[in-house]
């Protein structure tokens, strides 16, 4: 009977799952609409108070977007106030609603990968992932990987699609 042996694994291909790079932490959200006078404006002295006045012990461990649901124009000072409040509290914040949060802790996910464990790699990247943003993943982990790689796919080992190949000088 004859061995069976397994090509891929010994074709030197490195595969990348997107789902290593999802967010793991709680995501919560602030939205300053809650905020608004009328459902128009800040007021700087009303918001001025709930921003002294808040509990911001509730966010510690999390994620936090700072964002505003509603069609009001919000001004820069009222995103710094918060997410310096937030700050103070040891809390990382962004501003943006919970998706805008997800895409910058996967972009953060991917910046920490070691380069030099891709260096002149033939990688593949997983296609079947449950990321909220696969597309915003798996391109920005083709701009982080293309300058040291050897070759990028997409899909699974037994059936690649090319999307980068480092041409031959």
């Amino acid at each position: 009977m004859a061995e069976i042996v397994n090509k891929i694994q010994q074709s030197g291909l490195i595969q990348l799952d997107l789902a290593s790079f999802k967010p793991k932490e709680t995501i919560e959200t602030i939205d300053l609409k809650e905020n608004l006078w009328q459902g128009l404006a800040l007021k700087e002295k009303d918001f001025r108070e709930f921003v002294k006045e808040n509990d911001w012990n509730q966010y510690e461990g999390k994620m936090i977007g700072v964002f505003c649901s509603a069609d009001a124009i919000i001004p820069t000072w009222a995103f710094m106030l918060v997410i310096s409040k937030l700050q103070e509290h040891g809390v990382t914040a962004f501003v943006g609603d919970k998706s805008e949060v997800e895409k910058q802790l996967i972009l953060q996910n991917i910046s920490k990968l070691d380069l030099e464990e891709y260096t002149d790699g033939r990688l593949i990247i997983k296609g079947c992932s449950d990321v909220a943003h696969p597309a915003f993943a798996m391109s920005e982990l083709v701009k982080h990987l293309q300058p040291v790689s050897k070759s990028i796919m997409y899909g699974e080992p037994c059936s690649t699609v090319p999307v980068y190949k480092r041409k031959k000088n």
